[in-house]
């Protein structure tokens, strides 16, 4: 899938929101500027949250509650995370009894976390332009791809 701009990439956002159910996990790839919170950005905005959604680099987690979203969801940056003891301590499993996650550098989790998980990386194409590629675990089996 081409996204030919940051209007796009907020968009697509969006109609993921509306797919998006407690226990999901989303796994964001791709190298700086890619467009990884942009896109988390539009899935937020799609679950009703309307102030600024910052990078979670240095929070690691960015919770969100209802009622600024249709549900709960955390936004977590796992760049900075260097050893896996570090994982256990960030609570991800309460977060998707009755919410979602929206991950930033998934490759610091073991691969088996991401096993049922909507898996997309973004690569830059040109200034604008992202290219899209996915990989959709059986949770997302009938909501996945949103054209």
């Amino acid at each position: 899938m081409t996204l030919t701009d940051e209007a796009a990439t907020l968009a697509l956002g969006k109609r993921l929101a509306d797919a998006l159910q407690p226990g999901d996990k989303i796994a964001l790839t791709g190298t700086l500027g890619a467009g990884k919170t942009t896109l988390a950005r539009g899935i937020l905005r799609g679950l009703g949250f309307t102030d600024d959604v910052p990078s979670p680099t240095f929070a690691i987690v960015q919770q969100y509650e209802p009622p600024e979203v249709r549900m709960p969801v955390a936004h977590v940056d796992f760049y900075r995370i260097e050893q896996p003891e570090e994982i256990q301590e960030l609570g991800l499993d309460d977060i998707l009894m009755d919410g979602a996650i929206i991950a930033e550098w998934p490759d610091r989790m073991p691969d088996a976390f991401w096993s049922d998980a909507l898996q997309i990386t973004l690569e830059i194409e040109n200034d604008n332009t992202r290219q899209l590629t996915w990989v959709a675990g059986p949770a997302w089996k009938d909501r996945w791809p949103i054209i």
